[in-house]
C-alpha cells in the first residue's frame, strides 16, 4: 500500500495514494475539455475511456524525496478544444483542490493526452 504522510502536531497522517488519485480523478473530469481517464490495453497498445468506477487506472499518484506529490494523468480531451488551455485549466484546478485536500504540496502534475473524441 503506497501513501503519502505528513506529521502534525496531534501526530501523524497517513493518505492512501488511491484515494488522492480519486479525488484528483473526480476534480479533472469536472474541467471543461476533459472527457475522461484513459486506460491502456497492454495487449494491443489501444487506449480507452475508463468508467468512473475505474477513472484511478489513469492516474498516477507517487511521492517524492523530499514529500511532494506527483500526478501523472492519461486523459482522453473533447474534439476542437485547445489542448493547452485545458491542461492549464487542469493543473490550476487539481493543484488548488489537491492541495486544499490533502495538505501535501504538489510538486508537479504531467498530462499526457492520449485521444480524442467527438462530444455530441
Amino acid at each position: 500500500m503506497k501513501t503519502s504522510s505528513m506529521n502534525t502536531h496531534m501526530g501523524s497522517i497517513s493518505i492512501d495514494n488511491e484515494v488522492i488519485a480519486q479525488y484528483a480523478g473526480s476534480v479533472a473530469t469536472e474541467c471543461f475539455g476533459i472527457v475522461g481517464m484513459a486506460g491502456i490495453n497492454m495487449k494491443d497498445g489501444v487506449f480507452s475511456l475508463l468508467k468512473k468506477e475505474s477513472m484511478t487506472r489513469g492516474i498516477n499518484v507517487s511521492l517524492t524525496e523530499n514529500n511532494k506529490l506527483v500526478i501523472d494523468f492519461h486523459v482522453i480531451v473533447s474534439y476542437g478544444v485547445n489542448i493547452p488551455a485545458v491542461a492549464d485549466n487542469l493543473i490550476d484546478s487539481v493543484r488548488y483542490k489537491v492541495e486544499e485536500f490533502t495538505g501535501l504540496e504538489i510538486e508537479r502534475i504531467n498530462i499526457y493526452v492520449e485521444g480524442v473524441k467527438v462530444i455530441d
